[in-house]
């Protein structure tokens, strides 16, 4: 299992996202998230940038498990990247 940091940037209403989240909770990973949706002016503003410069289309989920970059609820993917 990787110890490599976890961050997912994902829409609070997507349903990829929402699997992703349940598929790292039940693989007992530990991540940071940003719901963006949720996020208003500024803050919204970076983090959206930050999320171009892993995804350049700006689609959710966008998920960085160290270095590798996942776009979308890919559950082969992330569990090989996670070393699982």
């Amino acid at each position: 299992m990787t110890t490599e940091p976890v961050k997912v940037y994902s829409l609070s209403t997507c349903s990829h996202c929402k699997s992703t989240k349940k598929l790292l909770d039940e693989c007992t990973i530990q991540y940071e998230f940003v719901d963006v949706d949720l996020l208003e002016g500024e803050e919204r503003k970076a983090i959206l940038e930050d999320v171009r410069k892993f995804n350049p289309k700006c689609s959710f989920p966008t998920i960085i498990i160290g270095e590798k970059v996942i776009v979308g609820f890919k559950e082969n993917q992330i569990k090989e990247a996670l070393g699982l």
